[in-house]
């Protein structure tokens, strides 16, 4: 059983709870090994990229942060290799873009990975329609392909998402960039569809910046949420990150207080 599969039958049926940090990021440091004391239940972790298109200015900061202190791919995948030590059973994915992988070679850097640790990997830039050599290798390595879906998403590419992807689904509330908003709303019938075409449980994230956020997924029907810019733009301003991390926590159970 992969540890998502784990995950997921543990919490039975509550949501559960990623968190997104950006690896080498020294404003965000000691966030990381924080992460699972607080309530979460995977981790999703950014390698720093000079273009990440789909990184709001939270996210952006924190990997220009990271490139400037001089973090590498390599410098990343023993950040890796070191949390999965402490915590053997946490599902840990990686969030990059194309560019590094082919870079360092698509085989390579899947093994690479998977060696560290890491349970699954979204390439933020790679379209669903040209994945399946990609995810092919991933899963060769050792990795679980997950794929981006959203409400505009076509039914022909809902059923590919299905058919290549594992792990989890990563499901976006909006077009755009990752970042943080007030909206509260979540496509049931972009879940309906996934659930249909039997694709991975549904996770979603881009704009996940308040418990009601949390209540509205879980109550709409997803596997749970992923938070990253509010998480990362608390934390590097130091910020109240454990109170916040356990309330999106509390409201995946949905005992927390509005708000």
């Amino acid at each position: 059983m992969s540890r998502y599969a784990a995950m997921f039958a543990q919490l039975g049926g509550e949501g559960a709870l990623g968190a997104f940090v950006m690896l080498g990021d020294p404003a965000t440091a000691n966030l990381l090994e924080a992460l699972p004391d607080l309530g979460a239940d995977m981790v999703e972790v950014g390698i720093p990229f000079s273009d990440p298109v789909a990184d709001g200015p939270v996210i952006q900061a924190a990997a220009k942060r990271a490139l400037d202190a001089g973090a590498k791919v390599a410098d990343c995948f023993a950040l890796i290799a070191a949390f999965r030590a402490r915590h053997p059973q946490i599902p840990i994915g990686i969030l990059t873009y194309a560019n590094l992988v082919i870079a360092r070679g698509r085989e390579d850097f899947f093994r690479r990975a998977a060696g560290a640790g890491a349970d699954s990997l979204l390439v933020a830039d790679l379209p669903a329609r040209e994945a399946e050599p990609w995810t092919t290798d991933m899963r060769v390595a050792g990795l679980d392909p997950v794929l981006i879906a959203a409400s505009n998403t076509p039914p022909a590419t809902i059923a590919e998402i299905a058919r290549i992807g594992s792990g989890y689904t990563y499901c976006v509330t909006r077009a755009g960039i990752t970042g943080v908003h007030a909206a509260a709303e979540f496509d049931k019938d972009l879940i309906a569809a996934l659930r249909d075409a039997r694709a991975a449980p549904p996770i979603f994230g881009f704009g996940i910046s308040a418990p009601v956020h949390v209540r509205a997924a879980v109550a709409a029907g997803a596997a749970g949420v992923i938070s990253g810019s509010a998480i990362v733009s608390l934390a590097s301003e130091g910020g109240d990150v454990a109170g916040f991390v356990s309330s999106l926590k509390a409201a995946t159970r949905n005992d927390s207080p509005p708000r």
